[in-house]
């Protein structure tokens, strides 16, 4: 590595203790009760929104008698802190789920793009309604879900394809769009006219494999115009399909919801197509004839007050 080369992220971020102390001095606009709040001495404390304000380079907070009140800098930061404080709370929901727990009492199985951008959320507010809840997740494609809940491996299933698999119930939940992108590198990047369905079925995309509800839809949408060509690229992932995407190999088709922050940062821009709708229900299913109780009755309600990705 050069001397020239950036610092890892890790130097340049204040660690999640570092930010959950700054977010308990917003609350209490008390050094001293902060403290007592994450469970170090005030001394601690002072010490370490000192070493953060070197890390940064900014002032958070201006000490006086009568408290600790944010500068305007270290109320900006505060609220960056909260996304990241957030965003942790579902990476560490998604986690414990993930464990292979025997004292599991819900085992959910969900397909990729629902266990990687919805379910968490759901996860955290199960814990808030009920804290003593033990989780277990098994994700794969829409196929796996469904194979997984007619084994008896899993109590409720989501899954994103076109209808509801054979032999299971279900409901919709939300409803998601497919979208076409490409890294601002590729030619179509630069088309002043939406794509045709008859071009997208022709060009060689990445994909994501068969059996999952995103190829499902897409084959389905573009079977009136020819069929999908040989992929390009055949992968098992969200994360691989647009890792490839944006390293300029060619277009994909993913969820809408997979791509807020490639979208909004231009690591891949979105692609009007005109004459095919891409739009699909997410759902959630279990064993016919069994409707979900308890914990799985729990879960499949808070799915229904959040949001739709429609």
């Amino acid at each position: 590595m050069t001397s020239d080369a950036p610092a890892l992220l890790s130097h340049r971020v204040p660690d999640l203790g570092a930010l959950e102390l700054l977010l308990a001095v917003a609350r209490h606009g008390s050094l001293g009760r902060a403290a007592r709040d994450v469970g170090i001495t005030q001394p601690a404390a002072s010490s370490r929104i000192r070493s953060m304000e070197r890390q940064l380079g900014l002032a958070l907070l201006d000490r006086s008698p009568r408290g600790s009140r944010l500068t305007d800098a270290g109320a900006l930061v505060t609220d960056w802190a909260r996304r990241v404080v957030e965003a942790a709370e579902a990476f560490d929901a998604g986690a414990q789920a993930l464990r292979d727990r025997r004292d599991s009492r819900l085992r959910v199985a969900a397909s990729m793009t629902i266990a990687e951008y919805l379910l968490p959320g759901w996860l955290i507010a199960l814990r808030g309604a009920r804290p003593g809840t033990a989780v277990s997740l098994l994700a794969g494609n829409s196929a796996v879900v469904a194979q997984r809940l007619l084994a008896g491996e899993a109590d409720l299933g989501f899954v994103e394809g076109l209808s509801v698999p054979e032999g299971l119930d279900g409901t919709v939940i939300a409803h998601d769009r497919l979208v076409v992108v490409v890294a601002p590198s590729h030619a179509w990047a630069r088309r002043r006219t939406p794509l045709t369905p008859g071009e997208l079925a022709a060009t060689p995309l990445i994909l994501r494999e068969r059996g999952s509800g995103t190829r499902q839809v897409l084959d389905a949408a573009l079977a009136v115009h020819g069929g999908l060509a040989q992929p390009l690229l055949e992968l098992s992932s969200t994360t691989a399909v647009k890792g490839a995407a944006e390293s300029g190999a060619g277009p994909c088709v993913l969820s809408e919801l997979a791509l807020g922050e490639e979208l909004s940062a231009r690591r891949l821009v979105k692609i009007p197509i005109a004459g095919v709708r891409l739009r699909r229900q997410l759902r959630a299913v279990w064993p016919a004839g069994h409707r979900p109780t308890g914990p799985a009755r729990d879960l499949l309600s808070l799915t229904r007050s959040g949001p739709s990705g429609d």
